[in-house]
């Protein structure tokens, strides 16, 4: 069984993308700059928030990020979208989620400049991820596929079956692995007889949102497993969608939790970052 090493795979492609920005920065005469929107005191998205902006910095990018209170209105959260769109210095965008309950989530992450949305959540890049152009695409499922490629796990051909069908990961996810040649089945809590369904994937990506939902006896043995679950049990451990202990005792190759996916999804907000700063200055 090879565990897939997530925390080693994020760490090289920040070094990757922290010698792109040198080399944007000796072109350009400046460093891609991300700016993050924070609205009220969630406690979880203050955390990822720190992180993000630790890793900005690492990465030789400038940041800001702009902390709002869970008062701030709609309109005044649209202004400042729209400034930072305007503004030339900024790269890219990222809206933090959840946002305060009176603040429609659809209409704010479609006023974001598509080529600034970092996050690849607009219509738009939403559109040519699906239609095989290039696009900005959502961190964490792209984070997935290169944990896939790195561990050079075949996709060619192959089954893989998405559990799970949020715009955040299941459904990019799926998109993605067309787009290297699989042959896709996406599957969600409606989806009939899934332990039958899962255990004829050669390649299972976990995106459910249930903690320990797929078990070993649901794995094709040799299947590799991507588990993009996180949740904190009562003593206070991180563990994913997969229950680890027997998947492993099946799998050919998986993920951990932690130390999996999770490094890998603000490894790819850098890299989109710069992705998305370079397309600016050749347009």
């Amino acid at each position: 069984m090879k565990l897939i090493d997530g925390k080693a795979i994020a760490q090289a492609l920040r070094i990757d993308v922290a010698s792109g920005v040198r080399r944007f920065l000796e072109a350009h005469s400046r460093v891609p700059a991300l700016h993050v929107v924070l609205v009220g005191d969630d406690a979880a998205s203050a955390v990822y928030v720190r992180n993000k902006e630790k890793a900005v910095t690492e990465a030789g990018m400038r940041g800001e990020v702009h902390r709002l209170p869970a008062t701030t209105s709609a309109a005044e959260l649209h202004a400042l979208v729209d400034r930072l769109n305007r503004d030339p210095a900024v790269d890219g965008i990222l809206v933090q989620l959840p946002l305060p309950k009176h603040i429609p989530v659809d209409p704010l992450l479609e006023s974001v400049n598509p080529a600034k949305d970092v996050d690849g959540f607009h219509p738009v890049n939403v559109g040519k991820l699906w239609s095989g152009r290039n696009a900005l695409v959502p961190c964490t499922p792209r984070g997935c596929l290169h944990l896939l490629r790195s561990a050079e796990i075949p996709l060619e051909g192959v089954r893989a079956l998405v559990v799970g069908r949020s715009n955040i990961v299941g459904k990019p996810m799926a998109a993605l692995l067309l787009g290297a040649h699989a042959t896709v089945t996406l599957a969600h809590s409606r989806s009939r007889d899934l332990p039958a369904r899962c255990r004829e994937a050669d390649v299972l990506i976990v995106a459910a949102g249930q903690p320990r939902l797929v078990e070993g006896s649901w794995i094709k043995p040799g299947a590799t497993v991507i588990d993009v679950g996180m949740h904190r049990g009562a003593d206070g451990k991180l563990f994913g969608d997969v229950d680890f202990a027997s998947a492993s005792a099946v799998a050919g190759a998986i993920t951990p939790v932690p130390g999996g996916v999770g490094p890998m999804t603000i490894a790819m907000l850098l890299d989109n970052t710069l992705r998305a700063a370079s397309a600016r200055e050749n347009s």
